[in-house]
C-alpha cells in the first residue's frame, strides 16, 4: 500500500514537525518531500523522495546529479530536477569562499583548496583562469569554458585575454575531472603545454596548471 502525506497525521507532516521542532528535526527523506512538493500521478511524494534517495544511495550522491540523471528516474521531469538542482546549487554557493578580490586576497598556496570547492564537483569539466598579481595573491577567478577541455574549447586568445584584463602578472588555469581521478590525461598535458608557450609570448608566466576533484587534486608544477 502506498501513502501520502495526507495519510500521516498532521504533527507528523514534514511542514508541522520543521514549524514545531525545527528543521534538524526533519530526515533526508522528509526535506527532498519539502523541496519536491507533490508527488506525480499514482505515486505519493513520500514515495518520489525515497526513490531518488534509494537510488542515488546518499544525500551527496543526489546533490552530485546532472539534469539529466535526475530526469531519468521515473517521475521526475524538469520542473522537479531543477527544484532539486536549485537548491543544491543554493546550498553549495552558500558554502563557498567569496572568490571576489574586493573582500579576499587568496594566496598561491591556497588556490588548489579554493578550486576544490569551486569546481570541484561539477559533473562537466569547467576550465577556469587565476589572475595573479605580483604577490601571486589572486585578482579574479573566472570561468572560461565549459565541456571536454581541447584546443577548440579554450584557445589561448580567450584565457590571456581574462589575464591582460585584470591585469594579471602571472596566472594559474585548471579544470575539474568529474571522474575524481585527477591524473591528467594526454589531452591535458598537450594543452598545457600549448598554454605554458603561450604564456611566454604574452609575459604573463602560466605558475602551474591545477586538475582538481571535490578531494584531491594534481599540480603540474609539482610534477615537473
Amino acid at each position: 500500500m502506498s501513502y501520502t502525506l495526507r495519510d500521516l497525521p498532521l504533527n507528523e507532516r514534514p511542514r508541522e514537525r520543521l514549524k514545531n521542532f525545527g528543521i534538524d528535526s526533519l530526515s533526508s527523506v522528509e526535506l527532498i518531500e519539502l523541496i519536491l512538493g507533490r508527488g506525480v500521478q499514482g505515486e505519493s511524494v513520500i514515495v518520489t523522495a525515497q526513490k531518488l534517495l534509494a537510488h542515488f544511495g546518499s544525500v551527496k550522491c543526489l546533490s552530485d546529479a546532472s539534469l539529466e540523471d535526475l530526469m531519468a528516474i521515473k517521475g521526475i521531469g524538469i520542473a522537479k530536477a531543477a527544484q532539486l538542482l536549485a537548491c543544491f546549487n543554493l546550498a553549495r554557493r552558500a558554502d563557498e569562499k567569496s572568490v571576489d578580490s574586493a573582500s579576499l586576497k587568496v594566496d598561491l598556496k591556497d588556490l588548489p583548496v579554493l578550486l576544490q570547492q569551486k569546481i570541484g564537483h561539477y559533473t562537466k569539466e569547467h576550465l577556469v583562469v587565476v589572475s595573479l598579481d605580483s604577490r601571486r595573491k589572486m585578482i579574479k577567478l573566472e570561468v572560461i569554458a565549459v565541456g571536454i577541455l581541447n584546443a577548440n574549447l579554450a584557445h589561448p586568445r580567450e584565457i590571456f585575454e581574462t589575464a591582460i584584463k585584470r591585469h594579471a602578472v602571472s596566472i594559474v588555469i585548471s579544470h575539474n575531472h568529474p571522474s575524481g581521478d585527477i591524473y591528467p590525461s594526454d589531452a591535458d598535458i598537450l594543452f598545457t603545454e600549448r598554454i605554458m608557450a603561450a604564456g611566454k609570448l604574452f609575459d604573463i608566466p602560466v605558475i602551474d596548471h591545477l586538475i582538481v576533484s571535490s578531494k584531491k587534486y594534481y599540480s603540474f608544477s609539482d610534477n615537473r
